[in-house]
């Protein structure tokens, strides 16, 4: 399609703004019980907050001494990274409507700057017990394991020489001195990037001046010595800065950090080709204004005001840590060949269903799911043997006749990419939904969108004001007993590196009626198409929120007429207040409730009179728990016909998913497949189930069960494959 005519939305997919929470009275039949739950003020946690409980979860994980060594390196990697990414958006977020003058009361209660007062305080803390885990627990476990990273000082001669050496051929002709003085203004500082603040003096004049010196991201963050030894590259470049600013005396040299605004804004209404929009935001964004300043606590005070002065950010922005800063690099030690210290290899293995029986050739994935739906559970199943295969296998077919794919993030070299091309190439009928707006992601996807398009296939960008966030991909195929379609749903993106190292779940299936609504969700994205209503698929913005709602109400009719009800649903986070009000009504009436939630939970579990029945989990560890999963006992077979009921999908509990996205779940079509999420489900709510569970206040306490729900799907695929190989 042409860039430059963006497709029509239908009457009811149209964005809905950020408002001021306010429950819709259709969701609420039952207004004096909805009364009852309003009572209770003060019933939901704040978002921000909670999202940094969660990294402190992450935090544990790097503080917990039973982890192998190298994978608690990993985890303080992992809380830079998080930390870095809500200070970019979220802060941001608050710091922009702040300065806009448009901040309203959060359903929490709290005004945006009570929020970032507390924000400021709690990553202040965070922050300063992480660098304390890093230098005073793991580097000297490190030490023990023969793996040093080490200052200057500590460097033998010949580790002296070889970085004298490195600096002079390699990382001294990329740096760039940047003065400030009349003649030069103070230097724009990137995101993200770390850097020397160099005070010098000239010694004839004995006048002092300032200048910036960008450590190059391009090298190791980490310079390797030789038998796992390592010294970070400032320390070199501090050493040798005499180099670059010649017959000058250095005074003083301190590292620091600048986070911007890097979330984007584009009006894509008001813009005439949203590629093009997009690539210009994309631009702007390394000019965000800063949200925050990291420096190294031995930095001197006129050094720090200089900073705080030319980068307008104010006291309660200035993070003074001990050094080093910016632990990303340590992914750079957590790769280390040491396999002693990491989680015991594991290699995902071929689905049961899908698993060749004794012929050595990879099975037909179009066989396979003709005899039996398959719900794949990743990383535990392939995604390389299933998913992978799945598209591949489309594209090499010569009866199929057209495959239709929504794609929100993928790998740099990804198959599935390759995989639709050749299908292109080859005749078939592609059509490719490629999101363009998923966050930091823009410019690959920007690019694949391009390749995409010069290949042949027909490559769209969803609706206006709403990104396409379900995970879709749709094969039809001409076979001797008519067409039929195969359908694949999931709760994760279409991308096999993360696929390795995120725990997701998805349905390849033949059933007609879900591969009739998944067609009518593709015509509704691509074309002209009024369908706002699916027999087994929910669709946000449509009705995933009324239809959950719908679902808890029923349970909450079981429940009083004496029939099984029990809610069970686990998510990235739960925010949405209308939703959460839904579960608490649920446990007035004595409804069991049970939440596993990854990150963020607004949800306060265990409040005398309002939530009692409700337990909230998080489970954490080596694969980032990412399905969604919607599970409810639905009278239990008590009623003829009625059993319990799970929908997967990839929306989540907040407003982003149920208002601006398009999202979609789909109910497991077979009472096989809804027990296999059952037995998931009671596994991770086993009481010696490895987990942190959410107190009434907010916080999480760990609960050290000897259950690990990772390792324990682990093993019991390693027993799978004892057993058929």
């Amino acid at each position: 399609m042409s860039l430059d005519t963006p497709q029509a939305p239908t009457a009811s997919m149209t964005a809905v703004p950020d408002q001021p929470f306010d429950v819709e009275p259709e969701y609420f039949p039952d207004h004096e019980a909805l009364a009852e739950v309003e009572k209770f003020e003060d019933r939901f946690l704040d978002r921000e907050l909670s999202w940094l409980k969660f990294n402190q979860r992450v935090l544990e994980l790097a503080e917990d001494e039973s982890l192998p060594l190298l994978e608690r390196v990993r985890f303080l990697a992992i809380f830079t990274s998080n930390l870095d990414e809500f200070f970019m958006v979220r802060v941001a977020g608050l710091k922009r409507r702040i300065a806009a003058g448009v901040a309203v009361r959060a359903a929490s209660g709290l005004m945006p700057r009570e929020v970032l007062e507390q924000i400021w305080r709690c990553t202040r803390e965070l922050s300063e017990r992480h660098a304390r885990v890093f230098a005073d627990d793991v580097v000297p476990a490190l030490r023990e394991q023969g793996i040093e990273l080490l200052h200057w000082e500590d460097l033998s001669d010949d580790e002296v020489k070889h970085c004298k050496k490195l600096f002079k051929e390699r990382v001294f002709p990329v740096l760039t001195p940047l003065a400030v003085d009349p003649a030069h203004p103070f230097p724009y500082i990137s995101g993200l990037s770390l850097n020397l603040a160099v005070l010098i003096r000239d010694p004839r004049t004995r006048k002092e001046h300032f200048a910036r010196v960008k450590v190059p991201p391009i090298f190791n963050r980490f310079v390797p010595l030789g038998n796992d030894r390592f010294v970070p590259l400032e320390e070199v470049m501090r050493e040798r800065l005499s180099k670059l600013f010649p017959g000058m005396e250095i005074l003083e040299v301190h590292t620091f950090r600048v986070t911007r605004n890097e979330d984007l804004e584009v009006e894509e209404d008001d813009a005439e080709n949203l590629l093009t929009a997009l690539e210009k935001e994309l631009l702007r964004r390394r000019f965000g204004p800063p949200v925050r300043l990291e420096v190294e606590e031995s930095i001197s005070a006129s050094v720090l005001e200089l900073l705080v002065s030319e980068l307008g950010i104010s006291d309660h922005e200035v993070f003074r840590l001990p050094g080093p800063l910016d632990l990303r690099g340590l992914h750079g030690i957590a790769d280390l060949d040491r396999a002693e210290l990491k989680y015991r290899a594991f290699v995902p293995t071929t689905h049961r269903k899908l698993a060749p029986v004794e012929s050595a050739a990879p099975v037909d994935v179009f066989k396979a799911a003709r005899r039996d739906d398959v719900l794949l559970h990743h990383p535990y199943d392939s995604f390389a043997t299933s998913v992978q295969r799945f598209i591949e296998q489309a594209a090499a077919d010569p009866h199929v006749l057209a495959i239709k794919q929504t794609l929100y993030r993928t790998s740099g070299d990804s198959p599935i990419i390759d995989a639709l091309i050749d299908a292109a190439e080859a005749g078939k009928q592609v059509l490719v939904l490629v999101e363009i707006k998923a966050r930091f992601d823009e410019q690959a996807n920007i690019r694949w969108a391009r390749k995409l398009e010069q290949a042949g296939c027909h490559v769209v960008y969803g609706l206006v004001g709403l990104k396409t966030h379900c995970k879709l991909a749709l094969v039809v195929r001409d076979e001797p007993d008519g067409i039929r379609r195969y359908t694949h749903i999931g709760t994760g993106n279409y991308n096999p590196k993360t696929s390795r190292l995120y725990e997701d779940l998805g349905l390849i299936t033949t059933n007609e009626t879900i591969g009739e609504d998944v067609a009518h969700l593709f015509n509704n994205l691509s074309g002209w198409s009024r369908q706002a209503t699916y027999e087994q698929l929910l669709v946000a913005p449509d009705n995933v929120r009324s239809g959950l709602i719908d679902q808890i109400h029923a349970e909450i009719a079981h429940h009083l007429a004496g029939r099984p009800a029990r809610i069970r649903i686990k998510a990235n986070s739960v925010v949405d207040e209308a939703i959460i009000d839904a579960l608490y009504l649920a446990s007035q009436a004595g409804v069991p409730v049970q939440l596993l939630v990854r990150g963020i939970c607004a949800l306060r579990p265990g409040v005398p009179g309002l939530s009692e029945t409700i337990e909230v989990r998080s489970v954490l560890g080596r694969f980032l728990e990412h399905s969604r999963i919607f599970w409810f006992e639905n009278g239990g077979g008590a009623v003829a016909g009625e059993r319990p009921v799970a929908w997967i999908g990839s929306a989540d509990m907040m407003h982003r998913n149920l208002d601006r996205r398009v999202e979609a779940l789909v109910r497991l079509p077979t009472e096989d497949l809804v027990q296999e999420i059952d037995d998931f489900l009671t596994l991770a709510f086993q009481p010696d189930t490895d987990a942190w569970v959410l107190g009434s206040d907010g916080d999480w306490v760990r609960n050290h069960g000897p259950v690990h729900l990772q390792e324990r799907l682990i093993e019991r695929q390693r027993r799978q494959r004892r057993t058929t190989g």
